[in-house]
C-alpha cells in the first residue's frame, strides 16, 4: 500500500468511465492516497453526477473534476489531456454487457476498440506516466463480440507498451 500510495501522491489523475461500476469504484479507492486532482471523465450525466455528489461528500480534501464527454470522440479526449495533463490514467470506459454488444456489435467496436486507441494515443502524445487499461476474463479465448473487442484493446495497450515511453498495463477482471 505505501508503494501504491507514493506513485499516487500529489499526481494529477484520469479515470475513464468514471462513472461506471468499475470507475466509480476505482475513483472511491484513488481518494485515500493523496491525489493532487482527479479528473472523473464519462458519457452519463446522472451518474457522474451522483458519483461526483458521493465523493464531494465523501473525501472533501480531494479535488474532482467531472468531465462529460465521449471516448470515441478524439477531440474531446484530446481536450481532457490538453486541460489537465494527467500523470496516470485508469480506462474504465467501455461497453461490457454481453448480451448487449451481440445485439450491437458495432457500438462495441467503436466504442472498446477505437475509444480506447484514442485514450491510449493522447496518452502518448501528451506523455502521461502509466495507463492502466480494465479488461475482463472475457477476453481470454474470447467467445462473444464484448470478449473479442476487450481482447484487441489489451493487443493495442501490449503494442504500445513495447514502443513508447508511457508504461501501458491492461489488468484483467472477471465474474
Amino acid at each position: 500500500m505505501e508503494e501504491i500510495a507514493g506513485s499516487l501522491k500529489g499526481k494529477v489523475v484520469l479515470v475513464t468511465g468514471a462513472a461506471g461500476s468499475i470507475g466509480s469504484e476505482l475513483c472511491r479507492q484513488l481518494c485515500h492516497f493523496g491525489l493532487k486532482q482527479l479528473v472523473l471523465f464519462d458519457s452519463a450525466e446522472t451518474p457522474m453526477h451522483n458519483i461526483r455528489l458521493e465523493l464531494e461528500e465523501k473525501f472533501p480534501d480531494v479535488e474532482f473534476t467531472p468531465v462529460m464527454g465521449d471516448i470515441r470522440m478524439i477531440h474531446r479526449v484530446e481536450s481532457i489531456y490538453q486541460r489537465f495533463h494527467p500523470q496516470l490514467v485508469f480506462h474504465a470506459a467501455a461497453y461490457k454487457h454481453v448480451p448487449l454488444m451481440e445485439e450491437n456489435p458495432c457500438e462495441a467496436v467503436h466504442t472498446n476498440v477505437y475509444g480506447t486507441r484514442n485514450v491510449a494515443d493522447m496518452a502518448v502524445k501528451y506523455d502521461v506516466d502509466k495507463f492502466i487499461m480494465v479488461s475482463t476474463d472475457k477476453a481470454v479465448n474470447p467467445t462473444n463480440v464484448m470478449g473479442a473487442t476487450k481482447r484487441i484493446c489489451e493487443m493495442i495497450i501490449q503494442t504500445f507498451n513495447k514502443h513508447f515511453d508511457t508504461e501501458f498495463v491492461a489488468v484483467r477482471f472477471g465474474n
